[in-house]
């Protein structure tokens, strides 16, 4: 990790908003290790691209997507504290 990057935080989209498929924990967990390259554990944040507002007077997605998109978020953040702690 350079020293540019040392001191910062991320938080890093691991999930489309727009889309209605619920990504997998597995599809997740690469996202997030693919960002491990450039910073340590301690400095992501698992978030949803853009999250989960409306805009344009259309909501981004329905509830029980969203929900399924957060629950897999909560999943992959549990499996991976459990693997880089």
């Amino acid at each position: 990790v350079g020293r540019a990057l040392a001191a910062k935080e991320l938080g890093l989209g691991v999930v489309n908003p727009r889309t209605e498929t619920a990504e997998t924990v597995e599809e997740i967990i690469a996202r997030v290790e693919d960002a491990l390259r450039f910073f340590r554990p301690e400095q992501l944040f698992l978030n949803p691209d853009c999250g989960f507002g409306c805009f344009a007077n259309r909501c981004v997605n329905d509830e029980e997507t969203a929900i399924r998109k957060m629950r897999n978020i909560v999943a992959a953040a549990r499996l991976l504290r459990e693997r880089y702690n």
